[in-house]
């Protein structure tokens, strides 16, 4: 418990309430004209040792940037594409703004300034609502470990996200891209229409990942692609030994499909362990990156085609799930072809092609004119 410490000056006797703080040290929690008055204050700091309301005010004084990147980040258990990310954010986003102030500093008021900063230089509020979340999350850690006594980011009002609807790559407008795809590319795009897998999957693909009598792919490892500076390991390729969710899946493909991947294999004499779709066409190429294929051949490719939308390779992705939906597969398999968690992620590609409305239609006029 709390107890007080007696002091003579000129003026008279002092009194100072003193306490344990919860790493045992010694603290003070005032000095006091009286007895009484001490031993109330001291009585009053054991009380929030106790029930967890105690504060370390002085350890409130770090800064957020010191706090965000030598203890909150370093902290965290997370994936090499994330642990990126939120050190982008954090070099991009919130040390410009936030760096220096005092964690005990910021109030609501700051971050709510943040937000509308945010909004004038140009970020959707999707992302400034993505962002948000990992803001929050500092606080609330520097909540538990008793530097502040509140989470500034509790109650900030942030910009309302308009959800847009997404239009699906029809068939036809595949076959019109494919066709302008080069023919060095053709195969990675043919697996992707046909897999669903993501980029990082898709190019982490070698041979032995292909079962030519089982007529399968499986999907067991990745690549992350990251900024250099932002990396953990200080390369921009990095190769994961496990995909998203951490968990590997078997699919099964078309003949057609793995006669094509047959010949590329033959043609460019790959082995077991080679990358299916490396950056240069040769055995042992190192691997392919998003941003080079988007720019040089992927955009080229739907501009020439005429697409009239913007399509992004990722959205080879979205489209298989709705194909498949729309041809009668079920949402289990689905989902568990595309790798989903949750069944409700995978919901979303119900109903997305453009004649969807025509067929829930026709079902009406079926209805009605019985």
């Amino acid at each position: 418990m709390g107890w007080v410490v007696e002091r003579s000056r000129q003026r008279g006797r002092r009194y100072t309430a003193v306490y344990r703080d919860t790493h045992g040290h010694l603290r003070s929690a005032g000095t006091f004209d009286t007895r009484r008055e001490a031993e109330r204050a001291a009585m009053r700091a054991e009380d929030r040792i106790h029930d967890g309301t105690w504060i370390d005010r002085r350890a409130g004084r770090v800064t957020f940037r010191a706090y965000a990147e030598e203890v909150w980040l370093p902290s965290r258990h997370l994936e090499v594409s994330t642990l990126a990310a939120y050190r982008s954010y954090l070099r991009r986003h919130f040390v410009p703004f936030f760096g220096e102030m005092k964690l005990a500093q910021i109030t609501a008021s700051n971050v709510q300034t943040w937000v509308r900063s945010a909004l004038d230089q140009g970020l959707s509020p999707r992302s400034i609502a993505k962002y948000h979340v990992m803001l929050h999350s500092v606080f609330a850690r520097a909540v538990r470990d008793r530097l502040i006594a509140f989470n500034p980011c509790e109650s900030t009002e942030l910009p309302k996200v308009v959800a847009k609807k997404a239009r699906t790559l029809t068939p036809e407008e595949y076959s019109a891209v494919l066709a302008e795809i080069p023919v060095r590319f053709k195969p990675l795009v043919m697996t992707a229409i046909e897999t669903g897998l993501r980029w990082g999957e898709l190019v982490a693909l070698r041979p032995r990942h292909v079962d030519f009598l089982r007529r399968t792919i499986t999907v067991e490892e990745t690549i992350v692609e990251v900024s250099r500076k932002d990396s953990p390991t200080g390369e921009r390729l990095i190769v994961k030994p496990y995909p998203k969710d951490d968990e590997s899946r078997t699919l099964r493909v078309s003949q057609g499909l793995l006669d094509v991947l047959a010949a590329r294999i033959a043609e460019l004499g790959l082995a077991r362990d080679d990358l299916l779709f490396p950056s240069r066409e040769v055995a042992g190429g190192h691997p392919l990156s998003r941003a080079t294929f988007n720019t040089r051949h992927w955009r080229p490719a739907v501009e020439r085609a005429g697409v009239d939308f913007p399509v992004r390779m990722h959205d080879l992705r979205h489209a298989h799930a709705s194909w498949l939906l729309a041809g009668g597969a079920d949402l289990k398999s689905v989902m568990e072809r595309m790798g989903h968690a949750q069944i409700m992620t995978t919901q979303k590609y119900l109903h997305t092609l453009p004649e969807a409305q025509d067929a829930a239609l026709a079902a009406f006029e079926r209805i009605r004119s019985r």
